[in-house]
């Protein structure tokens, strides 16, 4: 009589679970994958050839894995919080010492069936330790000193082992990550406008200290045009393509700059160019509405939680979302550098979609829990 009754509430325990799923955040990341599957697809000139197969295959295993992340207590990914950054700082060591080398970056790890790159899981595990930071921190210790610095080193430590390998944007991104963390959990907005000051001073003596390729870039985003057939040539393409699409675009596999081979990294961060180009303005109009609602979606479950944990982690990661699409999308547009900022979910790159699925896995978890809280 005991287990039956045990086994039944094992069973409305499960399909309660169900019933907390967010099914709307759901569909959106299924549209999502569907639509870069297709935008793949095109990529590969309207055959099923390697970035579409590799595209799909990421696509099934890392949903699937999201989803066993969502049933996983939120608990369980607060108790991780210290341990998972320490493990990924672990990884971006090795990756220095012992990397893969490509186009002049040591950035990735070779794990036979994945080529890892632990810096884009570091852009989500540093939300969750920033997280786990501030969860049991009284009001009157967030803006001490010693928290401040704290945060500092937190966020800087992987930054500095980014920048070496060198990856400057995705340094940035990592940066972005853990600031957005600090800003939900209150710090004074003073230091943030302090920061912003610091920058701008010290821009010129950090432009003196980038790389060559660096210098060029930022040089190539301020006047393209001075070598339109060398640095420039990928910014103008992409310009060329995007507004080449018009409001409705020229079709599905009709881009004439992605299937002319005019357009560079097509498949990656200028994902979104081929987009534009085949499905123009309104295509593009729509791609935002998907982003937009799940960006909501990530902030509603944030509200709605118990969990001051998982209230800092969906707002935090909602924000960082919100910022790697604005960067992506203004880099490819030309208004901002050209950095290696991928567009969730939709850019070709196994790593990036890892971090990205793991994190929706954690706000999924947050929402499916979100009676639970952490002590």
């Amino acid at each position: 009589m005991y287990q039956h009754t045990r086994f039944n509430n094992n069973n409305f325990q499960f399909f309660q679970k169900f019933k907390n799923f967010d099914y709307i955040l759901l569909a959106c990341i299924l549209l999502l994958g569907f639509i870069s599957l297709a935008t793949m697809y095109s990529t590969d000139g309207g055959k099923v050839l390697f970035h579409t197969k590799s595209h799909f295959t990421k696509l099934i295993v890392f949903t699937a894995m999201m989803l066993v992340f969502s049933f996983i207590n939120i608990k369980f990914w607060f108790s991780i919080g210290y341990l998972s950054y320490i493990v990924i700082i672990g990884l971006l060591i090795w990756t220095y010492l012992f990397g893969i080398t490509s186009s002049g970056s040591q950035r990735w790890m070779d794990l036979y069936f994945i080529n890892l790159q632990p810096s884009e899981l570091m852009k989500i595990f540093i939300i969750l330790c920033l997280a786990k930071y501030f969860h049991r921190m009284k009001s009157e210790n967030v803006n001490s000193i010693y928290t401040i610095l704290t945060s500092l080193i937190i966020i800087i430590l992987p930054m500095g082992l980014v920048i070496v390998q060198p990856d400057l944007g995705t340094a940035l991104l990592i940066a972005i990550s853990g600031i957005a963390v600090l800003w939900f959990a209150g710090i004074n907005h003073k230091y943030f406008i302090y920061t912003i000051l610091g920058f701008v001073i010290a821009l010129p003596f950090i432009i003196a200290f980038l790389k060559p390729y660096q210098k060029l870039r930022v040089l190539t985003f301020l006047n393209p045009d001075r070598d339109p057939l060398g640095a420039g040539y990928q910014i103008i393409q992409s310009k060329i393509a995007v507004g080449s699409g018009g409001i409705f675009g020229k079709g599905f596999l009709k881009g004439t700059q992605s299937y002319l081979e005019f357009l560079p990294e097509k498949h990656t961060d200028f994902i979104f160019t081929l987009f534009s180009e085949e499905f123009g303005f309104v295509g593009s109009t729509l791609l935002l509405i998907i982003y937009s609602i799940i960006i909501y979606r990530i902030i509603a479950i944030g509200a709605s939680s118990r969990s001051y944990f998982a209230k800092i982690f969906c707002y935090s990661f909602g924000a960082a979302i919100f910022v790697y699409i604005t960067i992506n999308m203004s880099m490819v547009l030309g208004l901002l550098p050209i950095v290696g900022s991928p567009l969730p979910i939709m850019s070709y790159g196994g790593s990036s979609m890892l971090a990205t699925m793991i994190g929706f896995g954690v706000v999924m978890s947050a929402k499916v829990h979100n009676q639970q809280s952490i002590a």
